[in-house]
């Protein structure tokens, strides 16, 4: 029932949004593929490199970690009968400690906010500053009203904000605003 009120939402906007297009001069658009640009920057290839070198470094630690786990589980396995039921809880419990070190050592290097990602933000950021400038100076130099990027998830790198109608949506949905929040 939900979706059904989702997709009728968004024919009758999209509706909406036909009829207003028509009725608004032609906006100028163009678009970018980051990719691509990343692919022609010669520092990319640094930035490329030295990610390849701490992520080796990584697979090998995780490598290791994997080798004691199956180390430990062997010997577990070859002596387990053995083992009074206390020792044999114990070594279970240092094989799961194992594991969920290598699960967080995983997690903190390839997670949401892994050593991995903030890596790549930091090494990427002056190549992404330096394609946006020149994103911003092509856009003012054309008079273009939206630059977005194509590559990945269309993202607007660039809008002219003379075109930004949100006060005027809110003002017909009944919604008063001060200018000065905008």
């Amino acid at each position: 029932m939900i979706l059904k009120r989702h997709y009728i939402f968004s024919a009758a906007l999209l509706g909406i949004v036909a009829i207003a297009a028509s009725s608004v001069q032609a906006q100028d658009l163009a678009h970018i593929d980051s990719e691509y640009i990343l692919e022609h920057v010669p520092e990319y290839e640094g930035v490329e490199q030295r990610l390849e070198t701490l992520t080796e470094g990584w697979r090998e630690e995780i490598r290791e970690k994997e080798r004691e786990i199956e180390e430990l589980r062997d010997e577990f396995e070859a002596r387990e009968i053995l083992f009074t039921p206390e020792v044999r809880e114990q070594r279970q419990q240092e094989i799961d400690a194992k594991v969920e070190e290598k699960e967080q050592f995983i997690e903190s290097i390839y997670g949401p906010d892994g050593e991995y990602y903030q890596q790549q933000e930091e090494l990427l950021e002056p190549i992404q500053q330096q394609i946006l400038e020149a994103v911003l100076e092509v856009a003012e130099r054309n008079n273009y009203d939206y630059i977005f990027d194509r590559s990945g998830d269309y993202i607007f790198l660039y809008a002219n904000q003379s075109l930004d109608v949100s006060n005027e949506v809110l003002l017909e949905m009944g919604i008063q605003v001060d200018e000065d929040d905008f």
